[in-house]
């Protein structure tokens, strides 16, 4: 665990209302509804103004369950930082939802979108074990109903307090590189498929009120 200064938390939950750094509005998530399990290099992460938030990714975890995922966030890539890989939600397969890093900090969950943006992970095998095996790139499950209205619920808290925030998007379109394939290096496989070719954006678009984000050209920077 590296040790670096703290910070104030961002998402604070209050007996009736949900309060983002400086942003307060009516309850749209029950108070007990999110569960804080701060990472713990969660303070290590740059620090941003939530005001500067423009966009929410929409990730799965490619994982069997929320205990694994932990593991996966827990682990340092950036030894300079201390950090890692991970989103600032999660949210299981019943619809409960952890937040492990604060708003106002920039988590490394999509390469190039990292400082304007929040990512929200849902629990979901994708291609488990055999990300880049060729032959294994068919999405194993469908998002629950659970986490979609999990989600809406979420999207509709976070679109309320943070002004700038108007876009969503799918890891999968922020992120179109390929690699090798791991069972023949001679075949090209996406590194992301995530949230899954069967993820109901129309509904989760109409529900949240954001716009899909146009295609750009990407950057290249670290996470995701």
């Amino acid at each position: 665990m590296a040790l670096c200064c703290g910070s104030n938390g961002v998402l604070a939950v209050w007996s009736c209302e949900i309060r983002i750094g400086p942003y307060t509005s009516a309850m749209t998530i029950r108070p007990d509804s999110i569960r804080q399990r701060p990472l713990p290099y969660a303070d290590c992460l740059q620090q941003r103004s939530p005001a500067d938030i423009e966009l929410v990714v929409i990730h799965a975890t490619e994982l069997p369950d929320l205990a694994m995922a932990r593991e996966y966030g827990e682990r340092i890539h950036y030894p300079g930082s201390g950090t890692g890989n991970s989103g600032h939600f999660y949210i299981d397969r019943d619809g409960s939802i952890e937040q492990w890093v604060p708003v106002d900090r920039v988590a490394h969950h999509v390469a190039g979108h990292n400082a304007n943006s929040v990512g929200i992970e849902l629990v979901n095998l994708g291609r488990y074990p055999h990300w880049l095996d060729s032959k294994h790139q068919r999405w194993q499950e469908q998002t629950t109903e659970a986490q979609i209205d999990a989600l809406l619920m979420l999207l509709a808290s976070l679109a309320s307090d943070l002004p700038g925030l108007r876009w969503i998007a799918g890891h999968d379109q922020l992120d179109r590189r390929e690699v090798s394939a791991s069972d023949d290096a001679s075949r090209l496989v996406f590194r992301k498929l995530d949230p899954g070719p069967e993820f109901p954006w129309t509904r989760v678009v109409a529900g949240s009120g954001l716009d899909r984000l146009p295609r750009k050209p990407q950057h290249r920077e670290a996470g995701g």
